[in-house]
């Protein structure tokens, strides 16, 4: 067996060299500006929008004969579920900032309202007027990949939070209304998710079941000591599940997008692996900094990074590297993503992986 040092610094030597080559990779890409503090107010709120009327208990929505019902496909009542899991989670997260700032959870509905602030939850067929300005705007559509995509994480955390008695012993059933097409592509109750997509549910009862063992208990001696590391392993876990899951199921959704931002949408989707692996962390501040690198509307036929006229540098520049990432693990055959995962193994790796990411926006 060798020595655990040796070990240690093969994985340093690993993470160096693949930090190395993840900068190769984007060498040819836009030398960046620095940017003023100017540019991070005027890009991005600190909440997702509509965030204060979205719902922020469940009695809140529409309630009849012991079942809760949610519309999932309306994009306050599906941001509201993320409002709940964010106040029911706050006592977890006291350590990491005031205001719940260092709640991990950010993560979800500020990408969620990234997709509605850029249209990527509307119908991008046309073939209906949903989400559209012309339409109903708080409409998500069936028909949008992205919008599909979400819902494996909005509603499967939800119900795994509800399953794991994160909200303790409800009166009510919950439900989530189906949508008039494609019913079967999803799942609307803990008892359809159990059974349509068990080991996804169980990431996020997992997760949910690991804040609560942190929480102190009367009746039990000692209660496991609350990790922001440990919390971030779980989280990450069953967001790349829900990825994982999602992106088999919804592949025929991708030609409804442009050429463009069907590449992306796939190229997202592969880096979140890459990042879940360095346990990165999704708090308010840390993921709307992080978003700022993130497109600004759809992509359409013609524009190819690092040359789109209306993106910011930052902008240009990580949709470059998101697709050199996804392209070169590709090629490579998965051995990219493998290797990485190595350098990450080590809380020294993950730290030196995460200024990597840190670097790109």
């Amino acid at each position: 067996m060798r020595p655990r040092s040796n070990i240690f610094l093969t994985n340093m030597g690993y993470t160096l060299l693949l930090i190395h080559v993840f900068l190769a990779m984007t060498a040819f890409s836009l030398v960046v500006e620095k940017r003023q503090t100017e540019e991070h107010e005027e890009d991005s709120d600190d909440f997702p929008p509509l965030w204060k009327s979205a719902p922020g208990n469940l009695e809140e929505y529409f309630i009849q004969d012991n079942s809760l019902a949610v519309n999932a496909w309306n994009y306050r009542e599906r941001l509201g579920l993320y409002k709940i899991l964010l106040s029911s989670s706050a006592k977890y997260f006291v350590s990491l900032g005031p205001n719940n700032v260092g709640n991990i959870l950010w993560g979800l509905p500020l990408q969620h309202g990234w997709q509605y602030r850029t249209g990527r939850l509307a119908d991008p067929s046309n073939a209906t007027t949903c989400g559209h300005v012309d339409g109903d705007e708080l409409c998500i559509s069936i028909n949008s990949w992205w919008a599909c995509m979400n819902y494996y994480l909005s509603v499967i955390p939800f119900l795994g939070a509800v399953e794991s008695g994160f909200f303790g012993e409800l009166p009510y059933e919950i439900k989530m209304l189906p949508p008039e097409e494609k019913k079967a592509d999803f799942c609307h109750s803990v008892t359809e998710c159990n059974t349509q997509v068990p080991a996804v549910m169980a990431g996020w009862r997992n997760f949910f079941q690991y804040l609560l063992s942190t929480a102190p208990n009367m009746e039990i001696a000692a209660s496991n000591a609350f990790s922001q590391d440990e919390a971030l392993k779980y989280m990450w876990k069953a967001h790349v599940l829900s990825i994982a899951f999602a992106q088999l199921k919804f592949q025929k959704r991708l030609p409804f997008l442009s050429d463009p931002e069907m590449s992306f949408g796939e190229d997202w989707a592969s880096a979140v692996e890459f990042i879940a692996a360095t346990h990165f962390p999704t708090d308010q501040n840390t993921t709307n900094h992080f978003q700022t690198g993130l497109p600004s509307r759809m992509l359409w036929e013609g524009d190819r990074a690092p040359l789109i006229a209306d993106f910011t540098p930052v902008q240009n520049k990580v949709l470059v590297s998101l697709e050199n990432i996804r392209r070169s693990n590709t090629g490579m055959g998965g051995l990219l993503l493998s290797l990485w995962k190595i350098a990450m193994s080590t809380e020294e790796g993950r730290k030196l992986g995460r200024s990597f990411i840190e670097s790109m926006v």
